[in-house]
């Protein structure tokens, strides 16, 4: 795309204006990454096409490819970084002016997930390892269930089961989890509804306020959600609605409420150490 002009706009149009471009950078003012993991963050863009925006980004000096153990990062350079603030703009322009006229009501859970990786905070739970499963109950079975797994300070996205036992259930459908992300309807709101259960050990249900940062823009609603998560509104524990229709199990050091617990699934098996070693925690490769 060549505008046949000299004005410094229409130069850097000619280099950011391609489509996806924007949104590799997006992935990449996230850290280094492989050429996987700008993919699953962009899901609808093609492999080649990837391709070829990466390779445009390195000889316009806005990416640099490097040699890793377990194959290439792409980093932006100093050039790339300087487009945080452009990228944060344009982001808040749109989310004023263009979400409200975009169709949410079906939205992409793989492309939901990987930005909902992006934007949470490990280091809330701690140094030992936090196992958190996503149960969608509107998507088939091939992506009902993901998950995110905390280790200090890095978190994995898994989409198959990573043989971990699971210390927090997060129940709902996609399009209630894309509606807290934007900042459409309140985490808080979402649990009395029962829309949203979460499942798991009183501490943990605390701390995934704190986890799950949502979007830029969305409003927190952490200060709400601490009082439901006390006991005071049995949804915010346990909605048996929902716990029927995934058929997912309490973890196993999760307190029953006293007006429930005779209503509660027996706990589940946690797995054992050769089913741990056994099982793949579904890193990306590149």
């Amino acid at each position: 795309m060549d505008h046949g002009q000299l004005c410094p706009l229409a130069k850097a149009t000619e280099v950011l204006g391609e489509r996806w471009t924007f949104l590799v950078i997006r992935e990449l003012l996230s850290g280094p990454a492989r050429f996987n993991q700008i993919r699953r963050g962009v899901p609808l863009m093609s492999p080649s096409l990837l391709s070829q925006r990466l390779q445009r980004l390195d000889r316009e000096g806005l990416v640099r490819r490097e040699p890793s153990d377990s194959g290439h990062l792409y980093h932006l350079t100093e050039a790339g970084q300087e487009l945080a603030p452009i990228v944060q703009r344009l982001s808040r322009w749109g989310e004023r002016w263009v979400l409200g006229h975009i169709d949410s009501r079906k939205p992409q859970v793989t492309a939901l997930m990987w930005a909902i990786r992006r934007r949470v905070d490990p280091s809330v739970f701690g140094r030992a390892r936090v196992t958190v499963q996503f149960e969608f109950t509107d998507q088939p079975q091939a992506k009902r269930s993901w998950w995110l797994v905390n280790e200090g300070a890095n978190v994995d996205l898994c989409p198959k089961d990573p043989g971990f036992v699971v210390d927090v259930y997060a129940i709902t459908d996609v399009q209630t989890l894309a509606q807290i992300w934007v900042g459409k309807q309140q985490l808080s709101a979402a649990i009395s509804a029962g829309s949203l259960e979460l499942t798991g050990p009183l501490s943990l249900r605390q701390a995934f306020c704190s986890w799950l940062l949502l979007s830029p823009f969305a409003q927190r609603e952490a200060a709400q959600l601490e009082p439901q998560l006390e006991g005071n509104s049995p949804s915010a524990v346990s909605n048996p609605r929902t716990r029927r229709k995934s058929g997912l199990r309490r973890h196993p050091t999760s307190p029953a409420p006293p007006s429930q617990a005779g209503n509660l699934p027996r706990p589940s098996r946690p797995h054992s150490r050769s089913e741990q070693r056994g099982s793949t925690r579904g890193r990306n490769s590149s």
